[in-house]
């Protein structure tokens, strides 16, 4: 085993040699299970982990997939980079990715097996960490700006939930707008703990890695599985808004097909689903992270389109609604939640910034954006519309102006530009599952991507709620992945050196998300049945 190991790093070993002579002689032999003890106590890392550099742990695809969903690609590959940088990387990307083939891999195993694991073993994270990137599928990985880290960290808070907005406050009240800024006070906070717990041990750089460095193997398979959910949950809400806002299109479509009546909704589910399929079918991720810019633009143009209803159009805007409607309260909490879903891939841009040490300041911009953006398109739209307002504002705006046809194909074509992007990390994470090298083959990952797509399918004919499935989402994944989780690994990493103040302000925040969770989640599911 230790002539493995050096055979395989022996170049990362000699820089670390160089770099700490001391720090790697405990790293020549392969029985060190007591020096490890030590060290874990020192690194605040819960387990030994150096025995699984052979067989790594799972999801070993989450970094490089989810840096594609966020934007955190190479600056050569990223949209926030120049035109010539994308034209660039399209012709590198020709050179680098072999031809298609349905018995070739869509990832290749020696790829995968060489994907960072965070370890007890700071030098052994660096030298698995070193290897990673350069395997030849995709370019060696670079390190963002920090105009790149705060346009990532936008991009990922400003969602399809501002379409919701309006609807949370008509249902909530005026007064829950505190709410709205009570969660973007504590999701900033949580935050700014996800950045401690990645500073707790070198080799860290995932939120698994975090749920593995705090509880060991099944802390890592749990965090995994809560944000591969979240994923997944938004691919169905990604598909329910493009067949509400394309049924309001065409209101009168129908469809008699062997007997089955097909009514507006269902048709263009169908139909969203047969369009969007070929996206999930695409090999090359970083065309996909270049499309995705798509989302940010098509979101301006929906606040533009309903601000020029309402200014323009003589929509005009209505004083009306309650100080707070208790009763409505739990469904406003799993709406405002979800708009601050975003902590699976803060580790990722923190990860990847030049200066890690300005991740709090790309927080603060970040979430004020969010906020504030938020805030004026929860007024300004339950203002127009009122007591009438729906869970996606869109569907309110008057179906004769020009400009609510622009905003309606707008969110119809927006899911085109995220939808593959977020099931990929899905995708990837179920191809781990293969037995065995042969399967992940392009034919294999086409029928697993079918198959993730169709079951969306099902999912979004069956529940057919937007507003009601945004709540669920946020009362029980958001409330879970950023807020509870935080806390709750940091105070386990950190229990030596914690505060008073940081476990009572944790300690509450864990209680408001179990509260918010249970409270929610049981009313978003009432309201669907």
């Amino acid at each position: 085993m230790g002539m493995k190991l050096d055979e395989e790093y022996g170049a990362d070993r000699l820089l670390q040699i160089e770099m700490d002579d001391e720090e790697n002689e405990a790293h020549d032999t392969v029985n060190e299970d007591d020096d490890t003890g030590s060290e874990i106590s020192n690194h605040s890392v819960h387990a030994p982990f150096h025995s699984q550099l052979d067989s790594p742990t799972w999801p070993q695809s989450y970094r490089r997939s989810m840096d594609v969903f966020t934007g955190v690609t190479p600056p050569s590959l990223s949209f926030l980079k120049g035109s010539s940088m994308l034209s660039s990387a399209y012709m590198r990307s020709q050179t680098l990715t072999p031809e298609y083939s349905l018995s070739k891999p869509f990832i290749s195993s020696p790829s995968l097996d060489r994907e960072e694991i965070p370890t007890s073993n700071p030098s052994k994270l660096s030298i698995v960490s070193s290897a990673i990137f350069s395997a030849p599928e995709l370019p060696p990985s670079q390190q963002c700006s920090y105009t790149q880290s705060v346009l990532n960290a936008i991009n990922a808070l400003c969602g399809i939930g501002i379409l919701s907005i309006p609807y949370a406050l008509k249902e909530g009240g005026w007064c829950s707008l505190f709410l709205l800024f009570l969660f973007g006070i504590i999701t900033f906070y949580t935050g700014t703990l996800l950045k401690k717990c990645l500073e707790s041990s070198p080799g860290i750089e995932t939120y698994p890695d975090i749920g593995q460095a705090a509880f060991g193997l099944s802390g890592r398979i749990f965090i995994a599985i809560a944000l591969y959910a979240e994923l997944y949950s938004s691919c169905i809400e990604y598909l329910i808004m493009m067949s509400d806002n394309l049924g309001a299109l065409f209101p009168n479509s129908h469809m008699e097909f062997a007997g089955i009546h097909l009514n507006s909704y269902q048709m263009c589910a169908i139909i969203s689903t047969l369009v969007i399929l070929p996206t999930v079918w695409l090999r090359n991720l970083s065309l996909l992270s270049i499309v995705s810019a798509g989302g940010v633009i098509a979101l301006i143009v929906v606040v533009i389109c309903l601000l020029w209803v309402g200014v323009v159009d003589d929509v005009g805007f209505h004083p009306s609604g309650t100080a707070i409607n208790i009763a409505k309260l739990p469904v406003t909490i799993g709406l405002y939640s979800f708009c601050y879903g975003s902590h699976s891939v803060f580790p990722n841009i923190y990860s990847s910034m030049k200066e890690p040490s300005r991740f709090p300041s790309v927080l603060l911009i970040s979430f004020s954006t969010a906020f504030f953006s938020y805030l004026g398109v929860a007024i300004c739209g339950f203002l127009m519309f009122g007591e009438n307002t729906n869970p996606q504002f869109t569907l309110n705006l008057p179906t004769k102006l020009v400009t609510s046809k622009v905003a309606a194909w707008t969110v119809v074509l927006a899911p085109l530009t995220k939808y593959a992007i977020t099931l990929t990390p899905v995708a990837f994470g179920i191809e781990e599952f293969l037995p065995s090298p042969q399967l992940r083959t392009y034919a294999v990952s086409l029928l697993i991507r079918t198959l993730l797509v169709f079951s969306t399918l099902v999912i979004a004919l069956a529940v057919p709620y937007f507003g009601s499935v945004m709540s669920l989402i946020g009362s029980s994944l958001v409330m879970l992945v950023s807020l509870i989780l935080p806390c709750v690994c940091y105070i386990q990493l950190r229990k030596n050196q914690i505060t008073r103040f940081q476990l009572a302000a944790c300690s509450s925040i864990i209680v408001v998300g179990l509260i918010s969770a249970v409270v929610g989640t049981y009313s978003a599911l009432t309201n669907m049945v």
